[in-house]
C-alpha cells in the first residue's frame, strides 16, 4: 500500500485536485484532502513540487509503422536535403539489410524547398534499396535500385513519378506494403517492444494502433493483437484493423475497425490530396482526392455498425469530413445504437453541417494537436495552398469542445513523435487564440477522453477510487504552470497498476506463445 501526498490531479468530472491518493494492489482505494486512520501506516511518497496525473493515451498511432521507422533513420530535424544525404550515407555505413528506411522528409523545412530526389539518393546509396518516407506518411521517395525492383507493381498506379522517385497515393501504398511485408515477424515484435518502451518514457500507458499495412493475410494485425496480449507490464494496446472488410475484425474477435490506409477517405494537405469542397488556393481546379464514393463508405459503415463494431474513419479535408459524417449518420439511422463511440480521425477542416451531425449522433474525434504549428507543414505553406481563411480554420479545438464533441489526442506516429506534453502545449497555445483550450481541458483530452475513445474509461483514465492506478508523475503541476511554460514539464515516471513501468523486452517466441492463451484485452 502506498500513499501519494501532494498535488493529485484526478481529472474526474469536477477536475478535483486532492492532497492524498492511496494505491493498494494496483487499484486506487482512496483520494481526498484528509487521510483516514486506516491508511496512516501506508508508505508515504511526497510529491513535493511535482504532480500526479492519470497516464496518457495515444488514440491514433500506426504502431507497426512507427516501430519500423523508429528503428530506421529519422530526418525530421534536417535543415537541408544535403544534410539528409549526409545522414543517409552515415546510416548506410552502419546498418545492414537490403533496404534502408528513413522517415520525416519535408519540402517545407529544408533549404531547397523541395523533397529529396531519386538522383540525390542514388548519389549516396546506389547499390542498396532506399525508401525515404515523407513526414505525412502519405508519400515516399525511392532510389533507382528499389524502383527497378518494384516498377512492375507501381507503374500505371496513381501517384507514380519515376522521374523524381516520388511515390504518392496508390503508388505509395504499394511500395509501403512491399517494404513492411518483407520484415520478419520476430523483427517486427522486437521493434514494437522498443517502441512501447519509448512511449512509456513520455507517460503514455495506452495506445490505439491502426493496423494492416501490407503484411500477407494481414499478419501484422494478428501480431499486434498477440503483442498486446503478451504484455505483462500493464501497458494497454487497442487494435483497430485498417480494413473495409468487416470480417477482418470479426474473425479476430476485435470490437472495432478503422483507421487510415483502406479506411482513409482522402489523403493529406502535404500531398495535395486531402479532399476539398472548394479548390486549393494555389490551383483553381484541384479538389484533392476522395478515395471512395458515398455508396461504398455507407455500405461499409452500415455493415460494421450492425455487427456491433466501433468505426473510425480518416478525414483531413472538409469534403472527406462531410462524407464521413454522412456515412456514419446513415449507418446509425439504419441501426441506432446507444453507445457506439464511432469516430472521425484528424478532423483538420470540419464543416458546420458535419459538426451538427457529430453533436447529434455523438461521434467522437481522435485529433492531432501536434499538427498545430507543425514544422514539417508550416502555417505559411497551409495558407498558400488553402488560402488564409481556411488555414485559420484548421484544427478548431475550441469549437469541438464547446459543441460537446469529445476529442482525444493522438500522435499519428510516425508522422509526429508521441509526446502528450507537446499535445497539451499545442492545444493551450493554439496559433489561433480563438481555438485554445484551457489546461484542464487539454489534460482531459490527453487522459480520460483517450481512454473513453475505446471504452476503457470505466477502469482507467482518471484518478478515482476503484480504478486501475495507471498514473504519471510530472515534474510540475500543469494547472499552476504558465501556458507559455507548459512545454518545460517533464514526465518523471510512469506507474501502471501502481508499479513503476517495466520494459517490454522479453524473448519474442515464448511471449507470443503465452499470448495465444491470454485473456488480456486487445
Amino acid at each position: 500500500m502506498k500513499c501519494y501526498t501532494g498535488a493529485i490531479l484526478t481529472v474526474d468530472r469536477d477536475n478535483r485536485v486532492v492532497r492524498y491518493l492511496v494505491e493498494d494492489g494496483g487499484k486506487i482505494v482512496y483520494t481526498g484532502d484528509t487521510l483516514p486512520e486506516e491508511y496512516q501506516s501506508a508508505e508515504r511518497i511526497d510529491l513535493g513540487d511535482r504532480a500526479l496525473v492519470p497516464s496518457f493515451a495515444d488514440t491514433h498511432e500506426h504502431l507497426a509503422s512507427y516501430a519500423i521507422f523508429h528503428a530506421g533513420l529519422n530526418v525530421m530535424e534536417a535543415v537541408s536535403n544535403k544534410e539528409i544525404m549526409q545522414l543517409l550515407g552515415d546510416f548506410a555505413a552502419r546498418e545492414k539489410g537490403r533496404t534502408l528506411i528513413a522517415f520525416g522528409a519535408s519540402p517545407y523545412s529544408v533549404a531547397e524547398g523541395r523533397l529529396i530526389s531519386r538522383e540525390e539518393l542514388d548519389s549516396v546509396v546506389p547499390d542498396r534499396e532506399v525508401m525515404v518516407v515523407k513526414y505525412d506518411g502519405h508519400a515516399c521517395i525511392v532510389n533507382s535500385k528499389l524502383l527497378a525492383r518494384l516498377k512492375r507493381k507501381v507503374e500505371g498506379l496513381r501517384g507514380y513519378h519515376p522521374d523524381t522517385g516520388e511515390m504518392n497515393q496508390e503508388a505509395f501504398f504499394k511500395v509501403s506494403d512491399d517494404i513492411t511485408g518483407s520484415i520478419s515477424v520476430l523483427g517486427l515484435i522486437g521493434h514494437m517492444q522498443q517502441a512501447v518502451d519509448d512511449l512509456a518514457k513520455k507517460g503514455i500507458g495506452c495506445v490505439h494502433t491502426v493496423s494492416g499495412v501490407g503484411f500477407p493475410m494481414n499478419l501484422d494485425i494478428t501480431m499486434e493483437m498477440l503483442f498486446a496480449k503478451s504484455l505483462k507490464n500493464g501497458f494497454q494496446v487497442r487494435v483497430f484493423p485498417q480494413s473495409l472488410d468487416v470480417n477482418t475484425a470479426l474473425r479476430r474477435g476485435l470490437p472495432r475497425i478503422g483507421g487510415c490506409f483502406q479506411c482513409a477517405l482522402d489523403g493529406c494537405f502535404g500531398s495535395h490530396d486531402a479532399a476539398m469542397n472548394q479548390p486549393y488556393a494555389d490551383d483553381g481546379k484541384d479538389l484533392g482526392v476522395l478515395y471512395y464514393d458515398d455508396e461504398k463508405v455507407t455500405a461499409f459503415c452500415k455493415k460494421a455498425n450492425r455487427a456491433g463494431l466501433q468505426i473510425e474513419l480518416h478525414a483531413i479535408g472538409d469534403r472527406a469530413f462531410d462524407q464521413a459524417c454522412r456515412c456514419l449518420k446513415a449507418a446509425l439511422d439504419d441501426f441506432p445504437r446507444e453507445d457506439h463511440r464511432h469516430g472521425i480521425i484528424h478532423d483538420c477542416l470540419p464543416t458546420a453541417e458535419g459538426l451538427a451531425i457529430c453533436q447529434q449522433y455523438h461521434i467522437q474525434m481522435p485529433v492531432q494537436s501536434a499538427f498545430i504549428g507543425w514544422k514539417q507543414e508550416p502555417d505559411e505553406y497551409l495558407a498558400q495552398i488553402l488560402g488564409p481563411e481556411r488555414a485559420e480554420a484548421l484544427n478548431p479545438l475550441r469549437d469541438f469542445w464547446d459543441k460537446g464533441v469529445m476529442i482525444s489526442a493522438g500522435s499519428d506516429a510516425p508522422c509526429t513523435e508521441p509526446d502528450p506534453i507537446a499535445w497539451m502545449d499545442k492545444a493551450v497555445n493554439h496559433t489561433n487564440p480563438a481555438q485554445r483550450l484551457t489546461v484542464q481541458e487539454a489534460l482531459r483530452m490527453c487522459t480520460v477522453n483517450g481512454y473513453a475513445a475505446a471504452f476503457d474509461d470505466d477502469t482507467r483514465g482518471t484518478l478515482e477510487m476503484g480504478k486501475v492506478a495507471d498514473m504519471v508523475i510530472l515534474s510540475g503541476n500543469p494547472y499552476e504552470t504558465p501556458a507559455d511554460k507548459l512545454h518545460t514539464l517533464q514526465v518523471e515516471q510512469l506507474l501502471l497498476a501502481g508499479k513503476p513501468y517495466a520494459s517490454c523486452k522479453r524473448p519474442v517466441v515464448p511471449s507470443l506463445v503465452a499470448a495465444m492463451f491470454s485473456s488480456a484485452k486487445a
